[in-house]
């Protein structure tokens, strides 16, 4: 089962979690998922997390895994961060780490003219 959708918009792929929660029972199917999007060529993705909820570690450390993935090869912009899921971000200082939007469309936004 398919736990995330992609849309492809400009030079980058949206790509949004069907989840209400990336926690430790989806975190692996997120990697491998996120592994097969960037092992196909995609280089340029915004996570659309305006769906999720809840966050744990282990749904953490998947999206980071995929930015480690990405390398220099790639960007992972993150989008639609609600305010439990925020604070997460904030406490392990991720939000340092990862470009954050309001939206998929402001994501989208700062990427014109790269």
């Amino acid at each position: 089962m398919a736990i995330l959708s992609t849309e492809t918009k400009a030079n980058a792929t949206v790509v949004t979690i069907t989840e209400k929660r990336l926690d430790a029972k989806v975190a692996v199917a997120f990697k491998e998922e996120m592994a097969a999007l960037i092992n196909s060529g995609i280089t340029l993705i915004i996570l659309d997390l305006s769906g999720v909820g809840f966050v744990d570690s282990s749904g953490l450390g998947a999206i980071v895994t995929s930015l480690k993935l990405l390398g220099r090869k790639g960007d992972l912009l993150v989008s639609g961060v609600k305010n439990d899921v925020m604070t997460m971000f904030t406490l392990t200082r991720m939000d340092r780490v990862f470009q954050m939007f309001p939206s998929a469309e402001d994501a989208l936004k700062s990427l014109e003219g790269k």
